[in-house]
């Protein structure tokens, strides 16, 4: 008896739990498909891909076959995962669990298909962490892994600050791309102008900066070059510590500059004017942020001023979900907004302002992908195919959780506290709140 095709017993599994038809079409790997013309297109290369499901069902073992090449969406990525969240949302999926019949019916197609084996490797660009958690020794590894990947691969998708952040767009429309006149560039030196002019830098030349988790020197460098702010950068990387030294050089800036290759927990020069720190939180770790909230009030003098930059998320993955912890940062934490300002006023700052940007991320997050769309070739050449496929799922991914809401970011602007009235103005200048979107 000749066996049924592929993507019909798939779909014929499938549709129980997707409750109705299949939101996509499907092809599977003896050139069989079933679902709906039109619809999104999911190719499954490789039995394997179903061995990693079995094994790792849901997220993970998905986005493992995604970065292995044994399953593909032909078109765009974001676009494919923005309709299976329409369906899930619509048909109110999320708390569908598999009958025993189901899972029956997978084990005698998994025996059929020899995919009931031991599970198979990870790929290799998941990423395997050791030690005593935040450790500086597995802090160090693991932002090694995604932050040291390649100084030419970041060049290649971010912008010419480097500013691996959040932008501030206020020269285009929330909803729509860069325009002709106002590009990401543009958006991130507002961001960057934006924090100088929140932290106080443009009231006199010559204040003390400290830039905590400095990324490749962008918010240090513009500090120095535009206000003439004397800044320390720190930053955990070698990669990001040998790039921002050499762009200081080129911009004559070395007696302004210092960037050092410093865990947070190491810093003992202060009091400082104003510290800053852009999404540097979110890697410190739940137990430690208490400690690294406290460096920041150690760090800056009597009522100067702290800008935190922190990606905010609430529910049942404070790491960013399955994906995210296993091929991108793995001991990453984020928690809701009013639970980081909790944090940071029992450290002894006072908060003033917070300023939330998830739309702007958004915007950003787009203008990433259109680079590394035109960049592709060239970023497969040098790093790989699979460590492409991982950043084309990863700023996907990113992408709908800001449109969607799932996370946001949000400018936290405070003081170190004191008795009696706080230097800051009295009201919030126009320059901060003009757009304010």
């Amino acid at each position: 008896m000749t066996p049924a095709p592929v993507a019909d017993q798939i779909a014929s599994l499938l549709e129980p739990v997707v409750q109705g038809e299949l939101p996509v079409r499907l092809s599977a790997w003896d050139g069989s498909s079933a679902g709906p013309e039109g619809a999104p297109h999911v190719r499954i290369n490789s039995p394997q891909a179903l061995r990693r499901l079995i094994w790792r069902p849901g997220e993970l073992g998905a986005a493992q076959a995604y970065v292995s090449g044994e399953i593909e969406l032909e078109g765009d990525l974001a676009g494919g995962l923005r309709h299976l969240w329409r369906i899930v949302g619509a048909r109110q999926l999320s708390a569908v669990r598999p009958s025993p019949r189901l899972l029956a019916q997978v084990a005698r197609l998994a025996r059929e298909w020899d995919v009931l084996r031991p599970p198979p490797p990870m790929p290799s660009t998941q990423i395997a962490v050791s030690g005593r958690l935040h450790s500086m020794r597995r802090d160090k590894a693991v932002i090694s892994h995604h932050y040291d990947l390649s100084n030419e691969f970041y060049a290649l998708v971010l912008d010419e600050h480097m500013a691996y952040s959040c932008a501030y767009v206020t020269g285009a429309e929330l909803s729509g791309d860069e325009t002709a006149t106002y590009t990401l560039e543009n958006a991130q030196e507002d961001k960057l102008d934006l924090v100088c002019r929140k932290l106080g830098l443009d009231q006199r030349p010559g204040m003390r900066l400290l830039d905590v988790g400095c990324g490749w020197g962008s918010l240090s460098i513009y500090a120095a070059h535009v206000y003439g702010a004397k800044v320390k950068g720190v930053t955990i990387s070698a990669e990001q510590k040998a790039f921002a030294d050499n762009r200081i050089r080129t911009l004559g800036l070395e007696d302004l500059v210092e960037i050092k290759q410093q865990d947070y927990r190491e810093i003992t020069d202060m009091p400082y004017d104003a510290v800053s720190s852009l999404e540097m939180g979110e890697h410190v770790g739940e137990r430690n942020y208490p400690a690294y909230a406290e460096t920041l009030t150690r760090c800056v003098k009597d009522d100067g001023r702290v800008l935190v930059q922190q990606m905010s998320r609430s529910g049942r993955h404070p790491g960013g979900g399955p994906f995210i912890e296993a091929f991108i940062a793995p001991d990453m934490t984020m928690r809701p907004v009013g639970d980081t300002v909790g944090l940071l006023e029992r450290a002894g700052l006072e908060v003033r302002d917070v300023h939330a940007l998830r739309e702007h991320y958004a915007w950003t997050v787009r203008a990433w992908q259109r680079r590394f769309d035109a960049n592709r070739e060239q970023l497969e050449k040098l790093v790989g195919v699979e460590v492409v496929r991982v950043w084309e799922l990863y700023l996907a991914g990113g992408l709908l959780s800001f449109e969607q809401g799932r996370m946001g970011v949000d400018q936290i602007l405070a003081v170190r506290r004191q008795d009696g009235p706080s230097a800051l103005p009295p009201m919030r200048p126009g320059s901060w709140s003009a757009p304010y979107a």
